[in-house]
């Protein structure tokens, strides 16, 4: 019997997950009043994180994000086959016929293309799903580096966004701390060809805005909140089971009153990686992404391809 895409592409992501971890030291950065912190008030969220679920975690308070139909016996998620609810009462109707003909396609035995198994940009916060990120901490910026094709964002620090924004997939990201939490807000962020903002195919509009916030809690309260994640999400990947220090939470809030009747938030939970090596991932070149036999609902979706080399 052949392995299903969304399988192979599952277990694909899972090696993906068991390559990260370089730390960097946190540089002096600037508080979010103008005036600059003490090195030591400012948290330490460089380094290398994992979370080993491929969706989004629970919200803390609130409504959540489209959550998966198909189920395990367990009750989890069943990430081999995503059919989005488009029951869930965030999505404006519109969007919900969208979230519900993706999953007609899953249900069919088909894949429909997305930012990943297409190898492109992902934007935000469909690129949340990518198990490692290293964030690096500048006085002026802070860079978030993704393994898929080593994508990364730059977010500006204690600085507005432009009058006028020019859309990029990843958006205009500002940030600023706030105490012991980053937070980062980003709006302009481009209609791809490919517009989703999670594996289930829920649209997105130029309205989109996306405010997410990372803070550091302690090793009880990541190893709960890890369990509560892998409730929803089973475990593809694994964090570094020696590793007794804080973990890092991001949760983030979702507005666009073009696909949303209303805000909603999810989180992600990270630990740390067992392995300390931060190797490349190339996408295009992954032939286990390359699905073949006709799996692909559109006729017009191929992977990126070059005439001629590089270099």
């Amino acid at each position: 019997m052949k392995a299903r895409p969304e399988f192979l592409l599952a277990m694909t992501l899972a090696a993906a997950a068991a390559t990260p971890a370089l730390g960097q030291a946190a540089a002096p950065a600037p508080g979010s009043s103008g005036t600059t912190q003490h090195t030591a008030s400012i948290p330490d969220f460089s380094g290398v994180w994992l979370h080993p679920g491929l969706g989004f975690g629970p919200p803390l308070s609130g409504p959540g994000p489209v959550r998966n139909k198909t189920r395990l016996p367990s009750g989890a998620s069943d990430f081999t086959l995503v059919v989005g609810d488009y029951t869930n009462p965030i999505l404006k109707p519109e969007a919900a016929e969208v979230v519900k003909k993706f999953g007609e396609i899953s249900l069919s035995g088909r894949i429909f293309p997305d930012p990943d198994n297409m190898c492109l940009q992902n934007p935000l916060p469909y690129i949340f799903w990518n198990f490692n990120v290293m964030l690096l901490q500048q006085a002026d910026k802070i860079t978030l580096i993704y393994p898929h094709d080593s994508d990364f964002r730059t977010v500006r620090l204690n600085q507005a966004h432009p009058a006028t924004v020019i859309p990029s997939i990843h958006g205009d990201s500002v940030g600023h701390y706030e105490g012991d939490t980053l937070v980062i807000d980003t709006v302009g962020i481009k209609l791809g060809p490919y517009r989703m903002v999670d594996r289930f195919g829920t649209p997105y509009t130029q309205a989109l805005h996306v405010v997410e916030r990372y803070r550091l809690i302690d090793y009880e309260a990541t190893k709960a909140a890890l369990a509560e994640a892998e409730k929803e999400w089973p475990r593809v990947g694994g964090v570094d089971p020696n590793y007794r220090g804080k973990g890092l939470q991001l949760e983030f809030t979702v507005e666009d009153p073009g696909v949303f009747t209303m805000p909603w938030s999810a989180t992600i939970t990270y630990g740390r990686n067992p392995n300390q090596a931060w190797d490349e991932r190339v996408c295009a070149e992954n032939v286990l992404h390359d699905y073949q036999y006709n799996y692909f609902s559109d006729k017009d979706a191929h992977l990126p391809t070059a005439d001629k080399p590089d270099f």
